[in-house]
């Protein structure tokens, strides 16, 4: 039976994994991965949850599986791509313009040539 949008909506849906700044956090802060795999039943995870890539955020039912995956395209072109330092949301306000400019402030006395006061700008 298709799906309510289409029959391709299950197809573009059902291969989405997560997002490359996701598992960036997942690398840096244990934390984060451990929040990630506790939110899954063990019962439910192929495999008992036993194989795990972490690069790719992919469980497996067996370690066979789990080592030609390592040994693939897709996982060595998921590693490369996390060698870059995901985008900021900083540095995307300063790539358009908008950010903060903590230069340096500067007082100058701007003398007034007829009364000789001096006046600060």
């Amino acid at each position: 039976m298709p799906a309510i949008r289409g029959s391709q909506s299950k197809k573009k849906t059902r291969r989405h994994t997560r997002d490359l700044d996701q598992i960036h956090a997942d690398l840096t802060d244990g934390k984060h991965l451990e929040q990630y795999k506790l939110a899954h039943a063990v019962e439910d995870l192929p495999g008992l949850g036993q194989w795990y890539c972490t690069e790719c955020a992919k469980w497996f039912e067996g370690e066979t599986n789990f080592l030609g995956h390592k040994k693939g395209s897709t996982h060595k072109r998921r590693v490369k791509a996390l060698r870059e330092e995901p985008h900021t949301q900083k540095a995307a306000e300063a790539a358009v313009g908008i950010g903060t400019d903590n230069g340096k402030r500067t007082n100058t006395t701007l003398m007034e040539i007829d009364g000789g006061a001096a006046a600060t700008v």
